[in-house]
């Protein structure tokens, strides 16, 4: 197959967002983001905690709010 149909892992192509409870730390967000855009889950988790020390706790809110809505 070519890569417009699978991703270069092998993995078919994702249909939309959901929490990857499965390399979840806490709820499985970053980790799904992560999934989601094909990069790695440890550069979404510091972008989070870069994000809530500099906006002043903005990004956990953030976090929560994706956490109750996704799945």
């Amino acid at each position: 197959m070519n890569n417009v149909t699978r991703n270069p892992d092998g993995k078919p192509p994702r249909a939309g967002f959901r929490l990857d409870k499965t390399n979840a730390k806490v709820f499985g967000v970053c980790a799904g983001i992560a999934d989601y855009f094909g990069i790695d889950a440890l550069l979404v988790r510091i972008g989070f905690v870069a994000g809530t020390l500099l906006g002043f706790g903005s990004f956990l809110l953030i976090y929560l709010a994706i956490a109750l809505i996704a799945d």
